[in-house]
């Protein structure tokens, strides 16, 4: 399953927030996977693509980093495929 983590740095916590990053790198708990991660060219957010089928790891992952950072992790589909079971009906009231 596909998750999005949404993260903002708390007030005053950007420089140890590198500075972490920079000394221990991604902590990703055992079970999952960084697919991708993007960084909001005007500062204060990123994100990241995890992939994981155990929601302890995801949860651990976060827990990581929420001394500096708060995080909203939401589960996502590829359009293609919401598209895929929407045409098939799968989930739809009939």
């Amino acid at each position: 399953m596909l998750f999005m983590s949404i993260y903002r740095w708390k007030p005053g916590q950007r420089n140890g927030l590198l500075t972490r990053r920079m000394e221990k790198g991604d902590f990703v708990a055992k079970g999952v996977k960084v697919v991708g991660e993007w960084t909001d060219l005007g500062g204060g957010r990123g994100f990241i693509l995890y992939e994981s089928n155990d929601p302890k790891a995801m949860m651990a992952t976060a827990l990581g980093w929420t001394d500096l950072m708060e995080i909203d992790i939401v589960p996502v589909m590829a359009t293609a495929d919401v598209m895929k079971m929407a045409g098939k009906g799968e989930g739809s009231k009939k």
